[in-house]
């Protein structure tokens, strides 16, 4: 197993991954990301590493214009305010439940809340989300969706998650268009954007880790 001994920024993260890790790896792993650890996975695939990638409830890179109202609700909290761009912002428990833990009960979520939640730089959400597709030239989260030689990708997702919906997901996915290249889409219903967490997780991460076994190279 490998390991990433600290992480660094987005447009480090491809170059810097492999020479961080904390035991060096004799073969390519396997990378599975969350979230914006999809988009991190997505990066690293698309610059030559990992044997196969696996992206649960993915934020998307740049080019993925699809923006269900759900997703806009959900982030409005950080984008409310262009000065959050530059602080630390973070969600109320009501705000938590509607965008990361709608599936369990106010209660579950509160204490996921009490536990988890903290404040996260707002230039994260301002810079990598959808106003990067405004931005002239590449961005930090651009990849290059008809690479030949990237690895297979599957992409998971939660069929009631807020945040980052199916919709994205899919259009996600759809955007690679590689002949040769394997990409795989998976929806899980009635699952939200804290699968990894909620009950029945132990169902995703199952086949998260079949599919990617079975088609690594």
């Amino acid at each position: 197993m490998c390991a990433v001994a600290r992480p660094c920024m987005v447009s480090a993260t491809p170059a810097h991954t492999p020479g961080r890790a904390a035991t060096p790896c004799r073969e390519k792993p396997i990378i599975i990301g969350h979230s914006f650890g999809g988009t991190l996975t997505q990066l690293l695939l698309d610059r030559g590493h990992g044997a196969a990638g696996v992206v649960i409830d993915s934020a998307p890179p740049e080019g993925i214009r699809v923006t269900p109202p759900s997703q806009i609700r959900s982030l409005f909290p950080i984008l409310n305010n262009p000065a959050k761009r530059h602080q630390a912002a973070g969600f109320t428990p009501a705000q938590f439940h509607y965008a990361f833990a709608n599936t369990l009960s106010e209660e579950d979520s509160l204490a996921a809340y009490d536990r988890y939640a903290i404040p996260a730089p707002g230039s994260w959400v301002w810079s990598y989300g959808l106003i990067a597709n405004f931005k002239p030239g590449k961005q930090e989260t651009w990849v290059n969706f008809h690479n030949e030689q990237r690895a297979p990708l599957l992409f998971i997702a939660g069929g009631a998650d807020h945040i980052m919906p199916p919709s994205v997901n899919k259009s996600n996915a759809h955007h690679y268009k590689a002949p040769g290249t394997i990409t795989d889409y998976h929806e899980f219903p009635g699952r939200s954007h804290w699968t990894c967490a909620e009950p029945g997780w132990e169902q995703v991460a199952d086949h998260a880790l079949d599919w990617a076994l079975r088609h690594a190279r």
